[in-house]
This record gives structure tokens, C-alpha cells and sequence, in this order.
């Protein structure tokens, strides 16, 4: 039954959100929302998430509201319908045009249902529960309390929280899983 079921348990994009203090209200987004003419992004016949999938944010250490709901914004502007109708809305800051673009890639592979993402489950760690220094042992087993069907789990850790290697080798890390990961 298992193999029935699309599991994505570890997608890891670690950010240091308290840095991030970019007024989006000021910029005008409408250049980098139009559709390229040219297909920018080569697909090399992989696999492809489809279907309706949720991206949970696993917040790890202190944040403040401000720095949640802009993430939790971003993610939700993913799949909000564009209304060309309506002025505000098209004054709106949003990456759903854009992410259309992505489309392409279902038609160019035959798939059947394309991706809709949503903002998901937000799990909010404010305690440390697994310290101040994460590994990436670590990092997978906070993604693993996410859901673990038809999901993507990003985990975000605040800026007091060291993750080995990260900002020396790497500015992130992403993964997948078919099957739970037991941490």
C-alpha cells in the first residue's frame, strides 16, 4: 500500500530569515513575473512532483511574526490566482505568473496532473529542542516531522543556530525520501 503513495519527506532550504529585511512593497515585480519568451530552464527527463502538494515550514528557533509571514506569503503567492481585472491585485507582488512557467515541464512529460503547491502545516521549534549546532542528521530529522505524504518540508533555522558546513561548502541542502526517515 505504501507504494501507493508519493512521499517527499526532506526538502531542506535553510535560510537565515532574520537577515532578510527587503521591503517588497517598494519594488515593481512586474518585469520578473512576464513570461519569457524562450524557455529558460532545460528539462532533463526527470522526475517531476505532481499532483497537490503542501510545503510545510518547520521554523527552528526564534522568529519574529514579521519574518514567518513573509515566508508563509511567498509560499501561498505560489498558486494564488492572478486577477488582471482587478488593479490592486495586479499591483500585488506575486509569483504565481511566474511560477506558471513551470508548467511547461507537465506537457513536455506527459504528466496528467500538474503541481499545485500550498502552504501547508508551519511547526514552530522555539526551544531548541536539538541544540544551537545542527548536523545534517539533524536538519533530516526536523524535515521528518513534517508530513510525510504529498508534502514538502522546509526546514528554517534563525540566525543563532549554527549548521555544520553551511555558508563554507553550501547555502543550502535538498533531498528526497520515498520512504519515512526514522530520527
Amino acid at each position: 500500500m505504501a507504494s501507493h503513495y508519493y512521499f517527499v519527506i526532506m526538502v531542506q532550504i535553510l535560510a537565515l530569515i532574520s537577515v532578510f529585511n527587503v521591503c517588497f512593497a517598494s519594488r515593481k515585480l512586474n518585469a520578473l513575473v512576464e513570461e519569457p519568451q524562450t524557455q529558460l530552464l532545460r528539462y532533463h527527463n526527470g522526475a517531476l512532483l505532481n499532483g497537490r502538494i503542501a510545503v510545510n515550514l518547520i521554523w527552528y528557533g526564534k522568529f519574529k511574526p514579521s519574518q514567518r509571514a513573509i515566508v508563509a506569503d511567498f509560499i501561498t503567492s505560489l498558486s494564488a490566482p492572478a486577477s488582471p481585472t482587478a488593479k490592486s491585485a495586479a499591483s500585488q507582488p506575486s509569483v504565481a505568473k511566474w511560477w506558471k512557467a513551470t508548467e511547461k515541464y507537465y506537457h513536455i512529460a506527459n504528466s496528467k496532473t500538474p503541481l499545485s503547491l500550498y502552504l501547508g502545516r508551519q511547526i514552530i521549534n522555539d526551544k531548541y529542542s536539538l541544540g544551537k549546532s545542527l548536523s545534517e542528521k539533524k536538519i533530516v530529522q526536523l524535515a521528518s516531522n513534517g508530513d510525510h505524504k504529498n508534502a514538502i518540508n522546509v526546514v528554517l533555522t534563525a540566525s543563532d543556530v549554527a549548521v555544520d558546513g553551511f555558508c563554507f561548502n553550501r547555502c543550502g541542502t535538498h533531498g528526497s525520501k520515498s520512504t519515512p526517515v526514522k530520527g
